[in-house]
């Protein structure tokens, strides 16, 4: 029986990234739209602390470096003067997004472009997710094919990059990057399926290809 270590580890990455983007959007007070609390579809796994903070620590030992985060700011807990102190990194490189007033000014062509952008990358990572647990997880239990670890680090990578930006071409040019580093994870998952003999198979592929066909070129 092949191990699912690395796909399981690939997992862990992209939710610690789909964490950061689903607050990223709530701190835009985007969160209702796609890929958002309120839609059923949404997979939310980041705990809400009492002053109604979320956090998105990741993978196992979280709730300690939780607590030790918080024990750190307790003292020192003032209004972020930049946008890189309004992210506290995780061990493992997730990120908490702290209080930090942007002013998302009017609803300009742009700015629905961007949402746009942004709730597609969550939805989809939200459902790649549920293929790689529903699908190829017991698909590897039987037969090992190939998982490109280092893409999933570098998406989650991006994203805690991207949550760091105030909106302008950064924002953007990590958004792009975040939507291509997607794309290459879902098409070297079909590329490793490929030549697998089982009809499992057939169905992750055609879940996978959908992903594609909702991460259009931006």
């Amino acid at each position: 029986m092949a191990s699912p270590a690395p796909l399981v580890a690939s997992i862990g990455h992209q939710m610690v990234a789909l964490q950061t983007l689903q607050l990223l959007q709530q701190e835009w007070g985007w969160g209702d739209g796609p890929g958002a609390p309120g839609n059923p579809d949404h997979v939310s796994t980041a705990p809400v602390g009492r002053s109604g903070r979320q956090r998105a620590w990741p993978g196992p030992g979280r709730e300690e470096r939780g607590r030790g985060v918080g024990a750190r700011n307790r003292g020192t807990r003032t209004r972020a003067s930049s946008p890189e102190e309004a992210v506290v990194r995780g061990a493992e490189g997730g990120a908490e997004l702290l209080p930090f007033p942007r002013d998302r000014g009017p609803c300009t062509l742009a700015r629905m472009a961007m949402r746009s952008a942004l709730a597609r990358v969550v939805d989809s990572t939200s459902e790649l997710v549920s293929v790689e647990q529903t699908l190829l997880e017991p698909l590897q239990q039987e037969r090992s094919f190939p998982i490109h670890l280092k893409d999933s680090v570098e998406f989650r990578n991006i994203c805690s990059h991207l949550a760091l930006q105030i909106e302008g071409q950064q924002f953007d040019r990590d958004l792009n990057a975040a939507h291509q580093c997607l794309k290459t994870i879902v098409k070297r998952l079909i590329q490793s399926l490929a030549n697998l003999p089982s009809d499992a198979h057939v169905v992750a592929c055609a879940s996978l290809r959908q992903i594609l066909q909702n991460l259009p070129d931006i």
